[in-house]
């Protein structure tokens, strides 16, 4: 993914952290949705998906609709909601048509790549799991509810970026780490109170 195309969805997800004063992990999606009117179904409900879809956003000119595959684990779950939810506040286009000055990885069109690291960065925001001083992807996945395979792809970006050690270093990324702080005191303190028993 091109350095601003990243910018843009990492920015995006921290703006709906903010936005939806989220301030806990796992994030609540569902809370997310309802806060920005976004109607979330459960397929068993209306049997809109097609065999092996995960989560498809639909728009009735006004109003956005989430349908998501409820037969799937809830960790897996509340992925396709959040990555659906990256199409809505990427600004994605309903048929996902491929942007012109983005690379296509894998035949997959880079609406769909956007998407899934919008819904990484949402899920696992990289401040927040600095702060825990998290590291594994067991940690992660249990931390933030999610599959086991989204937590090893943020842990190796958490590898890079605690090498890197630069964190907080936009007024954006602050602000989300102080809306965390509380929450952050409370599971350290947890941590600290097991580790001495």
């Amino acid at each position: 993914m091109w350095y601003g195309i990243y910018q843009n969805v990492r920015d995006s997800a921290w703006n709906c952290l903010a936005d939806f004063q989220i301030e806990r992990l796992p994030v609540d999606v569902l809370a997310i949705a309802r806060g920005a009117g976004i109607h979330v179904v459960k397929d068993s409900d209306i049997c809109l998906l097609r065999q092996g879809e995960n989560g498809k956003t639909y728009c009735n000119g006004s109003r956005w609709m989430i349908v998501y595959n409820d037969r799937n684990p809830i960790c897996m779950s509340r992925f396709t909601i959040a990555h659906e939810l990256g199409h809505i506040f990427l600004g994605h286009p309903l048929n996902y048509v491929r942007y012109i000055d983005s690379p296509v990885r894998a035949g997959r069109p880079p609406a769909e790549e956007q998407a899934d690291s919008f819904a990484h960065r949402l899920l696992c925001p990289a401040c927040v799991l600095w702060g825990l001083q998290l590291h594994t992807a067991e940690e992660i996945a249990q931390i933030c509810d999610v599959e086991p395979s989204i937590a090893e792809k943020r842990a190796k970006r958490m590898q890079t970026l605690y090498k890197r050690n630069k964190f907080l270093t936009s007024t954006q990324e602050q602000k989300i780490f102080e809306q965390f702080q509380p929450y952050i005191e409370e599971i350290l303190k947890a941590k600290n109170r097991t580790n001495q028993k």
